[in-house]
Formats: C-alpha cells, sequence, structure tokens
C-alpha cells in the first residue's frame, strides 16, 4: 500500500454499495484519496463472482470497481454485526449506499438513526427512483432506468428501442454520486453539519438524456418532436477498407473537408454556410460523407482530415483498446500486481490533479481482509473480534 495523495485524503467513506453504481462511485473517492471501508456481508458483493476469474469471489468486473477499498465483512442482521457498524459510523464523514431506504432502515440504519450517531455525516443514498414519487419502492437495474427515462428509445427509436451495450445508467448515477458527495462535504465545511443525499437513478438518467433528446419538448407548448436531428444521422462512415468518425462540425471544418475531396459545390448546394439551413438538411450532408468515404481508406482519410484539421479518428476494437495510441501514450491501462490474483490490467483514474494527485495505492481486497484491522480502529479488542467471528457476525 502506497499512501493516499489525492484530495479527499483525509476522509472516510462508509461503502455499503453492491454490483455496479455504488462501487463505481466510492471506487472513484477512493481513488480521489478517501479511505473507503467497504462493509459487505459474509457472502460478499454479489459482483465478486461477475464476470471472469482466476479464483472465485475475485472476478473481473468487482477488480475494476474495488481497488482503494478496505473490505470489512459483517452480518448486520445479527446484533454483533450491528454494534460493529453503529461503532464506525461516528468515524465516518460519508455514507454512500444503494440499498433501497427501507430495506437500510430495517436494518436500523436509516439516516435518522445514522445521524443520531454522528450528526456530520453525510448520508448518500441512490435509489432507482426518487423517493417523493409512486414508484419510490420498486427495485431497479440498469435495463429498467434506460426504459423507463427514453434513453432506449433515443439510442433505437419509439418503435424499436435498444439499450446501450454498456450500464449506462448505473455508471452515470455513479457519477452523480460522486459530485453529490464531495459537494455535501464542502457544504459541511461551511456549516458543519451533515445532511442527507439522494441521487436517484431514474431521474439522473432522464436529465442526461434531456439535454438534446428533448427538441421541440423544451417549450410549452411543444413546437416539434422530441429529437436533435443530428442525432439520429450520426453514424460510422465506410471507408474502402474499414470504418470511420468523420465529423466536420462548423462551417469552417465542412468548407474545408468539400474542398480538400473535390466537391466545393456541395457547399452551396447543402447551404453548409448558413447554420439553420445547414441544420436543416443535415441528414443529405451526413449522407453525402459517407458517400464521399468509401473513396479513400482509412488510413488516407487520418491523413488528410489531420492535414486540415477536421474531428475524425478510426474506430478502435475492444480487443485492441489497450493499445489505442493515445490512451497507451498516456498509460491509461497501467499493470499491477495483486498479492493473490497475479497481475491485472485496470484503467486508472482519469481525473487528474495538478496539487493532489489521485493515485492506485490499495489492491482490491478479500473479502473480509481489513475486518480486524478496522474494526481494532474503532477499539474492538482481540477478544471481541474472536467473539464477532464465532457468532458468526464478522468474516
Amino acid at each position: 500500500m502506497t499512501e493516499a495523495t489525492g484530495p479527499l485524503k483525509g476522509i472516510r467513506i462508509l461503502d455499503l454499495t453492491t454490483v455496479v453504481l455504488g462501487p463505481f462511485a466510492t471506487q472513484t473517492l477512493g481513488d480521489w484519496g478517501a479511505d473507503v471501508i467497504k462493509i459487505e456481508g459474509l457472502n460478499g458483493d454479489t459482483a465478486r463472482n461477475s464476470g471472469l476469474f482466476r479464483n472465485r469471489g475475485m472476478a473481473s468486473n468487482f477488480l475494476q470497481l474495488n481497488r482503494n477499498k478496505r473490505s470489512v465483512a459483517l452480518d448486520l442482521k445479527t446484533e454483533g454485526g450491528k454494534e460493529a457498524l453503529r461503532r464506525l459510523i461516528p468515524t465516518a464523514d460519508a455514507i454512500v449506499t444503494n440499498i433501497r431506504p427501507a430495506g437500510m432502515g430495517r436494518l436500523g440504519f436509516g439516516y435518522e438513526a445514522c445521524k443520531a450517531l454522528n450528526p456530520r455525516l453525510i448520508y448518500a443514498v441512490a435509489t432507482g427512483f426518487g423517493q417523493d414519487g409512486p414508484w419510490r419502492a420498486r427495485p431497479a437495474f440498469d435495463e429498467i432506468i434506460q426504459a423507463a427515462s427514453g434513453f432506449a428509445s433515443a439510442i433505437g427509436s419509439d418503435d424499436e428501442p435498444q439499450f446501450v451495450a454498456s450500464l449506462a445508467a448505473d455508471k452515470l448515477t455513479g457519477m452523480a454520486m460522486v459530485s453529490a458527495v464531495c459537494a455535501a462535504l464542502f457544504q459541511r465545511e461551511r456549516s458543519g453539519e451533515g445532511q442527507l443525499v439522494e441521487v436517484p437513478m431514474l431521474e439522473t438518467l432522464t436529465a442526461f438524456n434531456s439535454v438534446e433528446m428533448m427538441g421541440g419538448l423544451s417549450f410549452e407548448p411543444p413546437i416539434g418532436p422530441p429529437v436533435y436531428k443530428r442525432m439520429r444521422h450520426r453514424k460510422p462512415a465506410r471507408t474502402k477498407d474499414g470504418w470511420m468518425t468523420m465529423l466536420p462540425y462548423s462551417a469552417a471544418n465542412w468548407n474545408a473537408f468539400f474542398e480538400a475531396v473535390g466537391r466545393p459545390e456541395l457547399t452551396e448546394e447543402l447551404g453548409i454556410n448558413d447554420p439553420v439551413r445547414r441544420a436543416q438538411n443535415i441528414d443529405v450532408v451526413y449522407e453525402k460523407m459517407r458517400e464521399i468515404a468509401l473513396t479513400r481508406t482509412t488510413a488516407e482519410w487520418e491523413e488528410l482530415l489531420l492535414r486540415i484539421d477536421v474531428p475524425h479518428t478510426s474506430f478502435t476494437r475492444m480487443t485492441e483498446v489497450t493499445e489505442q495510441p493515445h490512451l497507451k501514450a498516456v498509460g491509461m491501462f497501467p499493470v499491477v500486481d495483486h498479492p493473490t490474483q497475479g497481475a491485472l490490467r485496470l484503467a486508472r483514474p482519469s481525473t487528474k490533479f495538478a496539487d493532489t494527485p489521485a493515485n492506485i495505492r490499495r489492491p482490491v481486497p478479500l473479502l473480509g481482509e481489513h475486518t480486524a484491522e478496522v474494526l481494532k480502529e474503532v477499539g474492538f479488542s482481540d477478544a471481541e473480534i474472536d467473539a464477532l467471528r464465532t457468532e458468526k457476525a464478522a468474516r
């Protein structure tokens, strides 16, 4: 283990999260320097067995979501497990959880109970649906939220919705959770008091999607359909030997593009220099671009578009993402040695802090690896810890 260097050094987070959304958020907080204590049940986070693995309980999904954490395994349905958590809460700056509020309440760790133990506590809960709405008690998973938010309709169509092949709702809500926790911690520095923070998945993804997809619904009454026309026509362009993303964006880009390919007449024909007319014709504009794309190889397009400063890139296969030239140059996928799992390739923290850099300092923990260590920090004796093990309240 190396020392924390990130801007959240000195902040302690109790991580009562599972699967993807919560662990994605708490890993970021850990990368940024927080001491993250992951509270797991005696069988561990279900993500421990999600994906490929060398050893059971340490699967690929879990390995990508749980570095920079210490694992404490407690059965919170036992009195011993509850007491251990009760003694940890006064030492924490924040609790982060994606357990439904009713479930936390049944365990005895709803917001009011935790606030009584630590008035300065930030209690951040990710919910599927806002707790002031009629769907507040429903279970939620990524696909449920993609469907209910209109996101799947935007990706596909109203007639044939499609899911993004990524846990977009989980990870976007996780990012929102990080922002919310940091903002609440900042407010506490001003007021001295903690607060309840709720980050609902449905509302978060809906707000994310609304930026460009509300379209005519941005006005009351609506003045057109809920769509940003350009989004519907953005597609990969096939070249002579592969695929490109070619994205002339400004009028200057389009002028340079059509001039370089010997079709300057399209500038006037398609209304390129009038932003309103260009937007109205965007389907035809993109179709012409895709026709022209077939005349050169991917390498030839890369050379030309780079020379005329038009936004572009070739496509990276997932099997080759670790070799993508820019990502490789910035060391995006360092190989780290895990004490029990061997060499692992992880995506490093992406945000850079000039004076307080994020770092990877703790390997992904084994289940309950730090139970004794953390409980001793809050005053448990060896005999008390042994008793918790015997009672099967801790592992």
